[in-house]
């Protein structure tokens, strides 16, 4: 497969931190990143903006409401037949109450030494460290 043969699916994720700094987890209960803990996020549908799907994978992985802030960065990782491009931003919880939802098999607010000690999907950690999103607490 030449690299203009790859499909590029467009993807994307939440960075959310609570009042008292830390950052909002999902462990993921399907592949890609099957039992590892990442950010909320998924596939952009047909005709979503980002923002429409941010708001629509945490509402469905979490069962939290957010306002979805600026871009913070993107990432691609490897996809079957393809490529992951995804772009994640900055989001504020505006209501709902943390649950379980969809993708994911359980969700979490991470301080910096819980996440320490976490299986993390792969690039996350060092994703957010390069933007300055770690938890803060």
């Amino acid at each position: 497969m030449t690299g203009s043969d790859r499909r590029v699916i467009r993807c994307v994720g939440a960075i959310v931190h609570d009042s008292s700094g830390r950052l909002l987890l999902v462990r993921r209960a399907n592949p890609p990143g099957e039992g590892r803990w990442s950010i909320p996020g998924g596939r952009v549908e047909s005709g979503e903006t980002d923002s429409d799907a941010v708001t629509r994978e945490v509402a469905e992985e979490t069962g939290l409401s957010v306002t979805v802030g600026r871009l913070v960065g993107s990432v691609e990782r490897p996809a079957p037949n393809g490529l992951y491009a995804i772009h994640d931003y900055e989001c504020q919880v505006t209501a709902g109450v943390l649950r379980a939802g969809d993708d994911a098999s359980e969700v979490a607010w991470a301080d910096s030494a819980t996440l320490a000690t976490l299986p993390l999907t792969d690039g996350l950690l060092g994703a957010l460290s390069d933007w300055n999103c770690l938890p803060r607490a």
